[in-house]
């Protein structure tokens, strides 16, 4: 990809967020892009960050690493994949938020490792509003439970929650489980358990994030729509 196209990916994104955040009433300001790197080359990251789009997202914890040690912009990360507890030492300190805590296991090992900086990580809870079977989240009946149990950890901070629909070719057909994330934060939310602040809702990718704005999402996890088609690993 040429690096035009890619500054240009970056402008009209930035230009349906707006657009979506206004239709629904909101500030655009209020909605965060996450640009999904994984598979892409450093040099995609920093020409993105060359471009203003300092805040990305990875799914795996090794490239994660590369490219933490490679890119040479001061930008944040988000790790947003499906996290191993064995592998939370290996980004404790690399990313300021995790997306995809699922479980109270995760979540205390997380804990255990931030606290040995003596800082805390800024998680969402990963809930599987579908219920499918290839992908993680907790059920949306486990939710308040496992909130206020990780809500007891000294060294995690629930900010938000996070999903991933199913697939459809038509956006709309996404809008429910987005809807109902947002119902599901709010009366999380309305429960007022110490140390939980529902702020971030992580929803949307490529093909659904205008529908995801419009349900609330305060981050939108990009990737294809901006460093175009990833090598399949």
């Amino acid at each position: 990809m040429h690096i035009k196209s890619l500054a240009d990916n970056l402008n009209i994104i930035r230009e349906r967020i707006s657009r979506a955040a206004l239709r629904a009433g909101r500030e655009p300001s209020a909605v965060r892009l996450v640009a999904v790197s994984k598979t892409h080359p450093v040099a995609m990251v920093d020409e993105a960050a060359r471009n203003g789009q300092l805040l990305f997202g990875e799914n795996y914890v090794q490239e994660l690493m590369s490219k933490a040690a490679e890119v040479m912009a001061p930008v944040d990360w988000h790790f947003i994949g499906h996290l191993q507890s064995n592998k939370v030492k290996q980004i404790t300190g690399l990313v300021s938020m995790i997306h995809s805590v699922d479980r109270f296991s995760l979540a205390q090992e997380i804990d255990r490792q931030w606290g040995k900086l003596g800082r805390s990580c800024d998680i969402l809870v990963q809930v599987n509003i579908a219920r499918e079977k290839t992908k993680s989240g907790a059920a949306a009946d486990e939710l308040f439970s496992l909130v206020r149990e990780i809500a007891r950890l000294s060294h995690v901070r629930i900010r938000g929650l996070m999903t991933m629909p199913p697939f459809f070719d038509d956006p709309e057909g996404a809008r429910p489980y987005f809807r109902e994330l947002k119902r599901l934060a709010d009366k999380v939310s309305a429960q007022g358990i110490a140390g939980v602040a529902i702020e971030e809702l992580s929803m949307g990718m490529s093909g659904d994030f205008e529908v995801a704005i419009e349900e609330g999402a305060t981050l939108v996890r990009v990737g294809s729509a901006l460093f175009g088609e990833r090598d399949y690993r």
